[in-house]
């Protein structure tokens, strides 16, 4: 990977793609430390007391804990985004009509999921506002009336359509998927700030007696660290190649080729995918929080959606494995797979074109989005289930997911820039 970055930055091209990417990276967190007008800074210590601030700051980079014009982060964008696609599947004629439009349709469904993500984005934004202001002695609000926590909910939710303008201009011209490197860069941001929170913990504040065990412990994490950095890395790498015979070919080309399919087809968009989606009854439950908050119905859906629970935490598992079947259709679709290889004078070999090839191609997608999605969901469960279990820092159960977004985001990046070298060869060597 470093040979690559290397390579890269000598193209002039390419330099330039790394570098617009920086540049919008540099706003996003320089925006992520400037604090919302009319909110009291000295409570902010005292939002993150919350459980719904280690799961937001894992997507926002810190941006909840400053309560920052980017609080949002990217979330109800991708929340929109789930939704519209849901939609999609036979469920609203004239969504399903644009997904088949090509590019004039993808249009109009990007411009319903923005206006969704307006609607959301200030529901959600005004309800964590609401919720964390209501709990006691935080007083996060300055001044708690309508008109104030209005204008708050304009201001976040302009952050989030700021994060989701600079996310697609970094997928149009700069490196990446935009949204996911926005995440990456949060997520790398706030690297240093907890390993410092860990080594404060474990060896500055440990007695004598304890620093033995304390010393022990690190490097056991970071040993565990790295094994699973190795594992998801190769993981993330395995595909499965399915030949490809053609039946018209020039001279001497070979009729025979492969498709790569990845193992984990759906990479890590599941991951925040369920990051992103769970998030949402967590901030309509803050809302009810002062009023309801020894009601049964109240305690039983926070027990449920909390990640700091067995039960949220199996939750959260549950939504990523649903989100590795479903994106991976999506981002293979049988039938339009099928339909190419016709048009292409392809196919696979033992199977006929049409009806067949699909049910081929359903079933082998569906094999490897069970294996893609034990894979996803034990990295990000275990980590979260040893932090409920032995009482550790809820950041350390959210490390799974963390490694998870950094590897795959890092990966794909790596592939981006490898193609952009190899097409430079080409176009080099055809002139």
């Amino acid at each position: 990977m470093l040979r690559t970055i290397r390579d890269a930055l000598k193209v002039k091209e390419i330099r330039k793609k790394i570098l617009f990417t920086l540049m919008l990276l540099v706003i996003y967190r320089l925006g992520s430390q400037i604090t919302v007008p009319g909110v009291n800074a000295a409570a902010m210590d005292k939002v993150g007391s919350s459980g719904l601030v280690p799961l937001l700051d894992t997507v926002t980079g810190g941006g909840l804990s400053n309560y920052s014009i980017f609080s949002m982060g990217v979330s109800p964008f991708i929340t929109a985004q789930i939704v519209v696609q849901l939609l999609q599947m036979d469920i609203v004629p004239k969504f399903v009509e644009w997904s088949k439009q090509g590019e004039v349709g993808r249009r109009k469904l990007n411009q319903v999921t923005r206006y969704l993500t307006i609607v959301l984005g200030f529901v959600q934004s005004i309800g964590i506002t609401a919720g964390f202001n209501q709990l006691s002695g935080l007083g996060l609000v300055k001044s708690p009336n309508m008109r104030a926590f209005i204008t708050i909910g304009v201001i976040l939710t302009g952050g989030t359509m700021l994060l989701t303008w600079i996310g697609e201009q970094i997928t149009d011209k700069g490196l990446g998927n935009g949204v996911s490197v926005i995440i990456f860069a949060g997520i790398i941001a706030r690297f240093p700030n907890g390993i410092y929170q860990i080594y404060r913990d474990n060896i500055t504040n440990a007695s004598s007696a304890d620093l033995a065990k304390n010393i022990a412990f690190m490097v056991g994490l970071a040993i565990a660290i790295l094994v699973v950095v190795l594992f998801v890395t190769y993981v993330q790498q395995a595909n499965r190649r399915i030949p490809i015979q053609y039946t018209r070919r020039a001279a001497g080309s070979g009729s025979e080729s492969f498709l790569p399919l990845k193992v984990n087809v759906a990479g890590v968009i599941p991951v925040i995918f369920a990051s992103s989606f769970i998030v949402t009854p967590q901030t309509i439950l803050m809302a009810f929080q002062a009023n309801h908050s020894e009601d049964t119905w109240y305690q039983v859906l926070t027990n449920i959606f909390s990640m700091q629970t067995t039960t949220g935490s199996l939750l959260y598992t549950l939504l990523i494995v649903l989100f590795t079947f479903f994106y991976a259709f999506v981002q293979v679709n049988p039938e339009k797979l099928a339909e190419n290889l016709q048009k292409q004078g392809a196919y696979i070999p033992g199977v006929w074109p049409g009806n067949e090839t699909i049910k081929f191609m359903s079933s082998v997608l569906m094999k490897l989005s069970t294996v893609g999605s034990v894979f996803l969901g034990l990295v990000s469960l275990l980590p979260l289930l040893a932090a409920n279990l032995f009482d550790l820092p809820q950041s350390i159960g959210l490390g799974g997911t963390s490694l998870l977004i950094i590897v795959g985001v890092a990966l794909e990046m790596d592939r981006q820039l490898r193609g952009l070298l190899m097409k430079r060869e080409y176009v080099g060597f055809i002139r």
